[in-house]
């Protein structure tokens, strides 16, 4: 079993900068693949970044490539998600994803997920 807890959301302005963390207990951290989805009312759940156990491969949704960095730290059992230059179109409740592959959390359909967390950008 895999926890994962997800904090850093909150309210801020077109423009602004978030960093949203994902704390993992459980199954060794350091051999689980984890990412980022997000969910906006009404509309489907995206996929946003996606990050190897190495750390070596990376992957990013079209619509946050360029502004969202993710990144990890095997030693603080946590990942991250960096958001720059966040417009209204990204505010959403994002969800931490893990699983042994990261392709599998690209395709949606990772084995653990956290409880979310609320990002709203206003205009």
């Amino acid at each position: 079993q895999v926890q994962l807890v997800e904090s850093g959301g909150g309210l801020v302005q077109a423009g602004d900068s978030l960093r949203l963390s994902c704390a993992a207990s459980g199954r060794p951290f350091s051999r689980s693949a984890m990412g980022w989805f997000r969910q906006a009312p009404g509309k489907d759940r995206e996929f946003v970044a996606a990050m190897s156990w190495s750390g070596v491969s990376t992957y990013y949704g079209d619509s946050v490539k360029g502004r969202f960095s993710i990144s990890r730290d095997n030693a603080k059992n946590t990942i991250y998600l960096q958001m720059n230059s966040l417009n209204p179109k990204d505010t959403a409740v994002y969800y931490c994803a893990a699983d042994q592959r990261a392709l599998t959390i690209v395709a949606g359909t990772s084995e653990y997920w956290g409880q979310g967390t609320q990002v709203t950008v206003s205009s």
